[in-house]
């Protein structure tokens, strides 16, 4: 297969699955050694700073996410036309740097957790066997007879 065709079913026939893969972005020391991983698929809600381009060091949340274009777009992020509309900038997951993640998906924060999603924590009950349930008896039963010999 030609180069060039290999290169536009993945960037521009590619499934949904892989594009979703592709709106990966890193995420920051802190969370890097909280969850032991350099990169994370961002969400709307995670909190980001923009790493490169013209709104290098804007700190903001992600408003919206476009897997057409592989980018995102963030509050407070916008551009002016010669009219005096605004509007949105998006900017391409690589140049950002996830500080905070959007925690209401519990199945995202088990995965990166390294948890298995699927199973939830279970309780922890104490079995006792038959054989220790006989011996504390008894042992109740000797203590009452030396109280009541007393």
């Amino acid at each position: 297969m030609k180069p060039t065709k290999s290169r536009n079913n993945l960037i521009y026939r590619a499934t949904f699955h892989t594009r979703s893969k592709q709106l990966g972005s890193q995420l920051s020391d802190e969370l890097r050694k909280k969850y032991g991983k350099k990169s994370v698929r961002v969400i709307e809600g995670d909190s980001i700073k923009i790493v490169r381009g013209e709104f290098k060091g804007v700190d903001g949340k992600i408003s919206k996410v476009s897997t057409q274009k592989n980018s995102v777009s963030i509050e407070g992020v916008k551009k002016e036309k010669t009219k005096g509309d605004k509007f949105d900038i998006y900017i391409h997951t690589s140049n950002l740097l996830v500080t905070g993640l959007n925690t209401d998906d519990k199945w995202r924060i088990a995965k990166l957790e390294g948890k298995k999603a699927s199973e939830k924590p279970k309780p922890v009950v104490e079995k006792t066997t038959k054989k220790e349930e006989i011996t504390k008896e008894t042992k109740v039963t000797k203590n009452q007879k030396k109280e009541v010999e007393k």
